[in-house]
């Protein structure tokens, strides 16, 4: 197969990704002005049909009719469908057009136009209707705007020109809501980099403000130009730590009900992203889907926040406590955590991933890949006080000592993550050994990078799980930047054998017929925009003798990292 690659069709260097224009006289018509100043970006490719998408910005407010065009060839040639899209204030003049009756497993370019106004460029391709050829996709999450500069994307663009990409998966926390005043609001300033709007963002128009801005980033353009996308969201595309009934970061009696703010970050995520929407019918909310790549994988873009998440849980009551009530509030909070009835994906979701499961591994495919938000290893916080010199732990925030003593009483380290949905995990653990499936699970929330196993409670071995570190957002190492954090996580886990908690960057994901390989890829600097990019560590798995998972094997890598 061959890979898409922007090089040899379109002539442009990265920098020229979002100046690329066709020079066509739009829609017949139309004689407004207008301009293409947020990029395109297409998502969710098939066999035969792929989401193509820009946002038109007009002079005067009203209907607007886009021309879009699909061509096997760059520029004007090779036109293989065309049409036009009428967009307008009702969704923010956002086009995205699925097209339909392509050909399978095909290099596609595409652009838009609207009066004497013009798109950039952008490359796509279907997905393979068969056969095991490699596959290749950057894993990507976190990229939080005011915290650096998107130099993660803008490698992945770099790499997609010059050795070929065929997708790119984003893991959510495309947007972060927060304020000037909010998460990364002095770097922003300092970088000169900060939100817009300047306060949290509640409403429709706050958060297609907040889009809008993150569009007009040249790198996150230029990674969007390059490939197409599966995406997914996870907490900030609403509110931190949201769930299905409230979030964290959502105050009811100052922001409004849960329920409005939801509806609004939803309504803007599909009409800002190249996603298909939910088929009529269904919640908008319930966005996972799946995606069968040839023989080789089936991709499982998963929802686990807004449809069937339980309640947020925290350690907040336990570390306020006294001594002498402590060991009573640990058993209450454990006895939640525990509760069968606790569900990460919802019950529907659930049943929809037990039967694809099946469904992939009846038809031979090699891998199940989960498109998942948050970490699923087990996990417990390593011992700071015996890691770190005595001069070190000092420096250790009273915060930070409190929550890297969880371990002390039994819990798991995170319980936003499925540490908070132990049996919900076990449930999916049991739905992977019905199927015999192959289980990848990608990862991303915790701005660290992760190569880890997967054991269900038996102690059986269930998949692997390829953790990708943030574009931006800050990681354990930026607050405690003590190198131990590193060797310490593997060392205190047995399903832990690589930890960064200093890199940003992103997952090169290579499946191929008999392993997957993750090469975990790390840029030197956010606060510039000169950087270099070097791969930090790189593992693989490989099918074991009976049809599951084996265990990963390093390829390269510090020498502080744990070996399978």
């Amino acid at each position: 197969m061959t890979r898409l690659t922007r090089r040899g069709a379109l002539g442009l260097g990265v920098a020229g990704l979002s100046a690329a224009a066709c020079t066509t006289t739009g829609e017949a018509g139309y004689r407004g002005k207008a301009s293409f100043g947020h990029g395109v970006a297409s998502g969710d490719p098939t066999q035969t049909a792929v989401v193509i998408w820009t946002r038109v910005t007009p002079a005067a407010a009203g209907a607007i009719p886009v021309k879009w065009s699909v061509s096997r060839e760059a520029g004007l040639k090779s036109v293989v469908k065309t049409g036009t899209f009428v967009t307008g204030p009702e969704r923010d003049y956002t086009v995205k057009v699925d097209v339909d009756g392509l050909e399978t497993g095909q290099q596609y370019y595409y652009w838009f136009s609207a009066g004497q106004a013009s798109s950039p460029g952008g490359a796509t391709r279907t997905l393979p209707a068969s056969g095991t050829a490699e596959y290749r996709m950057a894993v990507v999450s976190c990229s939080n705007w005011p915290f650096g500069y998107f130099n993660a994307y803008r490698e992945i663009a770099k790499r997609a020109q010059a050795d070929g990409l065929d997708a790119i998966i984003h893991l959510g926390d495309y947007i972060y809501e927060y304020g000037v005043t909010g998460y990364g609001g002095t770097v922003g300033k300092e970088l000169g980099r900060n939100h817009s709007p300047e306060t949290e963002i509640v409403s429709l128009a706050d958060y297609r403000t907040r889009h809008a801005q993150y569009k007009s980033d040249p790198d996150l353009q230029a990674a969007h130009g390059v490939a197409p996308w599966f995406c997914t969201w996870d907490d900030h595309e609403s509110a931190n730590n949201s769930y299905r009934t409230g979030a964290e970061n959502h105050q009811p009696e100052t922001e409004g009900n849960w329920t409005d703010r939801k509806a609004a970050a939803v309504q803007a995520y599909l009409e800002w992203m190249p996603v298909r929407d939910p088929a009529p019918g269904r919640p908008r909310e319930a966005i996972w889907r799946k995606f069968d790549i040839g023989d080789l994988a089936t991709l499982f873009l998963l929802e686990s926040r807004l449809v069937g998440r339980g309640e947020d849980l925290t350690f907040d009551e336990m570390f306020m406590a006294p001594d002498v009530e402590r060991p009573a509030i640990v058993e209450r909070l454990k006895a939640k955590i525990n509760d069968p009835q606790r569900t990460m994906l919802g019950a529907e979701q659930e049943a929809w991933l037990a039967d694809e499961l099946k469904k992939s591994t009846a038809a031979k495919r090699q891998w199940q890949v989960l498109g998942n938000q948050v970490t699923m290893a087990k996990v417990q916080m390593p011992d700071l006080q015996t890691g770190l010199s005595p001069e070190k732990y000092a420096k250790v925030s009273h915060a930070s000592k409190r929550y890297y003593s969880t371990a002390r009483y039994g819990f798991e380290w995170n319980l936003d993550a499925w540490a908070g949905f132990p049996l919900a995990r076990e449930r999916l653990y049991a739905a992977a050994k019905a199927a015999n499936a192959r289980l990848v699970t990608l990862t991303g929330d915790t701005h660290t990078a992760w190569a880890n196993e997967l054991h269900d409670n038996s102690g059986q071995r269930r998949g692997v799980e390829f953790g990708c570190t943030s574009v931006t957002s800050p990681g354990a190492g930026d607050n405690m930047p003590f190198e131990e954090l590193n060797w310490l996580m593997p060392e205190a886990n047995r399903e832990v054998l690589y930890y960064n908690a200093f890199a940003k960057g992103f997952t090169l994901l290579t499946l191929k017929a008999d392993q997957v390989e993750a090469d975990f890829i790390m840029v030197s600097t956010i606060r510039s925009r000169d950087y270099f990019a070097s791969s930090n560590a790189r593992f693989l798995a490989r099918p074991n003798e009976v049809g599951g998972m084996g265990g990963l094997q390093k390829v390269l890598g510090p020498t502080s990292i744990r070996s399978g």
